[in-house]
Order: structure tokens, then sequence, then C-alpha cells
């Protein structure tokens, strides 16, 4: 029994004759040393989204187009390739450097921008180490400063936003870290203090309030006597400060419980007899 071959459809052929001609190609320009033709390439590839090919190519050309005319064009695609590859160390390495080798360049606004969203992106979660967020805000809000007439000035009121809350919550939960240990109520105390005073507009502010209140009268429930009654006035001050601004919020009921057994455990001061 004969088997005839299987015959491929025409148009599956030509897509392969084209691939295979396209891979043959890339290979033999990035082998050569002809920089015109790597440009060229690189900036087909670039165009059509095939980010990792074209940057192999512009790895190799990089350093000879410095201060010639093309240079300009291929620095920012090369800067923006590390963008659309994710590797946003690179990008805003390279589009800051861009941004400083072309200040006049039309495309300096965006390079400035794409520049601070990398370190933006580079931000981890709160509850980590938080150096490439203070960065992404600075960078975010040099931007700002530098165009105010932006187009992309709203999304980097935006993206401001999130960083400073990313900020907040961290150090809201390193206070509330404090408040739950027995030994940390004076850390808490003090890191309650420092967020009210750093985040003026927080949504956790109501919460730090009471937190400052909350740690300062266990501290001075749990003190040696010599110090208890010292302590529980510092928490009544904590709690008249919550008052002023929360005392009709959820946490307002139990703010004053607590008070009313801080009141019963002080002790008024002995009066001198008149004679």
């Amino acid at each position: 029994m004969f088997f005839k071959p299987m015959r491929l459809p025409l148009f599956i052929i030509l897509c392969l004759t084209i691939l295979l001609s396209s891979c043959s190609q890339y290979q033999r320009v990035l082998r050569k040393d002809d920089m015109g033709k790597k440009y060229t390439f690189a900036d087909s590839l670039y165009k059509k989204g095939k980010y990792k090919k074209a940057l192999k190519l512009m790895e190799q050309i990089v350093p000879a187009y410095r201060g010639k005319p093309q240079g300009e064009k291929l620095m920012f695609i090369y800067a923006n390739t590390y963008y659309n590859l994710e590797d946003y160390y690179l990008s805003g390495y390279q589009f800051e450097r861009f941004t400083q080798a072309y200040p006049q360049s039309d495309s300096a606004e965006v390079a400035s921008f794409k520049a601070a969203k990398s370190f933006y992106q580079l931000s981890p979660r709160y509850s980590l180490d938080q150096k490439d967020t203070d960065k992404g805000l600075e960078k975010l809000q040099e931007f700002i400063n530098k165009y105010p007439n932006s187009d992309k000035r709203m999304e980097a009121n935006t993206l401001v936003a999130e960083l400073r809350e990313k900020l907040e919550k961290k150090d809201y939960e390193v206070a509330m870290q404090y408040l739950k240990l027995d030994d940390g109520l004076k850390a808490a105390i003090d890191a309650f203090d420092n967020f009210i005073t750093d985040h003026p507009g927080s949504k956790y502010r109501k919460d730090a309030f009471y937190g400052r209140f909350l740690a300062a009268y266990k501290l001075a429930i749990n003190s040696v006597p010599s110090l208890v009654q010292e302590r529980l006035i510092t928490a009544k001050g904590y709690y008249n400060s919550f008052i002023k601004y929360y005392k009709d919020t959820d946490l307002g009921p139990e703010a004053t419980e607590i008070y009313q057994d801080i009141e019963s455990r002080i002790v008024a001061p002995e009066t001198e007899p008149t004679i």
C-alpha cells in the first residue's frame, strides 16, 4: 500500500518561506557591521512590535549614533523598547538619559513622563521596602512641576495619590504592629504621632488618632504603680484630641467607654487641710 506525500497548502508554504527568509535576514544583519542596515532593520522591527529582536540590534548601534542626527530617535525608541518589554529599571534609566541628552526634543515631555512612570511601576506592595516608591513619587512630582500644563498631568497626579496611599498604609500598619505588642506601646504612640504629622489628609487619620489613644491607655494601666496616674492623664489628653475631630464616628462610643474607665482610675489629688 502506497501513501501519497501530503501536500501543504500554498498559503502555508508561502508563510514558512517568508518566515525563514525574515529570520535569515535578521541573522545576517545582526552579524554584519553595517550600522545603517542595523538601524533601518531595528526601526522596522520596533514598528512591528518585535521588541526583543529590535533590542538586540539597538544594543549594538546605540553607542555609534550618540551625537548624530539619528541618535535622538534611536535613543527614544531604545528607552521605549525597554518600557514595552516591562524592564522598568532600564527604561527609567534610559528615558532619563534621553531627557538629559535632548532637553529640547519634542519627545522630552513624553520621555520625562515615562521615566517617572517606570519608577512608579517599580514600587512594590506596601509591606516591602518603599525605597522605589519614594523615588517614584520624587520623579512624578518633578514631572508635574516641570510640565504643569501637560495632558499627562492628571494621570501623574493619580499615580502620585496611589504611591502616597501606599506609604500611608505602610506607616499605619507599622504603628498597628507596635500596638499589638505589650512592649511596643511606647513605640506605637510615637509611630501614630509621626503618622498624624506626616499624613494630614490620610484616610487612616481617624484610626491613627484612636490608635494613639488606645496605646496610651494600655501603657498606663500596665505600668508600675508610680507611673500609672501620670500616664492616665496623658491618655486622657489623647482622648480629647480624638473627640475633637472624631466624636461622632464609629469609634466614638468605644473611645468614650475607655475614657470612662480612665476617669474611674484617676485619683483626685489630696487637698491641703484649711486652718
